[in-house]
């Protein structure tokens, strides 16, 4: 069986020279890639105790919700601002050059609850801070936090301090 980096297909120099893209779509489009990411999660979850997933949009909720499925949980979805219909909440967070606010819905966490954030990818840390934030307004607990790949030469883990935090696979650049 094939490892889970054989799976992330490397592209040099995008989006700008100097950067090598970990491109997930060719994990998604193979079914035993697309296994071996799902059930890697899964494995890393083994013995968590928690209550519901939530994913951050997209790719989050492409691993999110099976992971939930599989482990019999509940998914609750991570938005960009202005496409929940119900009451939200919603956290800005910086990106590179300016800024972006993802929301959730205001129900959508029950107080005490015990969270596991899922998302493919942990660069800066930023969308996975700000996420943290949502579950904590709404009185939720993070008890881990799972993505498929960390850049760990980005730091994005130092956002991350005092959360469990795993990827399935790290790259020490960016």
């Amino acid at each position: 069986m094939k490892k889970m980096e054989e799976y992330i297909r490397c592209i040099p120099d995008f989006p700008e020279p100097g950067i090598m893209f970990r491109d997930v779509t060719s994990v998604l489009q193979d079914a035993e890639g697309l296994k071996l990411a799902i059930d890697s999660m899964i494995k890393i979850l083994d013995g968590v105790d928690f209550d519901v997933v939530a994913g951050t949009e997209s790719r989050g909720f492409i691993f999110g919700v099976p992971v939930a499925y599989a482990m019999g949980k509940a998914f609750v979805p991570v938005r960009k601002k202005g496409k929940l219909p119900c009451e939200t909440v919603s956290e800005k967070y910086a990106l590179e050059y300016g800024f972006a606010e993802i929301e959730m819905h205001k129900d959508s966490i029950k107080p005490g609850q015990k969270v596991v954030l899922i998302d493919d990818l942990i660069a800066t840390g930023g969308t996975i801070e700000a996420a943290i934030k949502l579950v904590e307004r709404l009185g939720g607990e993070v008890v881990k936090i799972v993505c498929l790949m960390e850049l760990a030469g980005l730091e994005g883990r130092r956002k991350l301090k005092g959360y469990d935090f795993e990827a399935v696979v790290t790259y020490e650049g960016k």
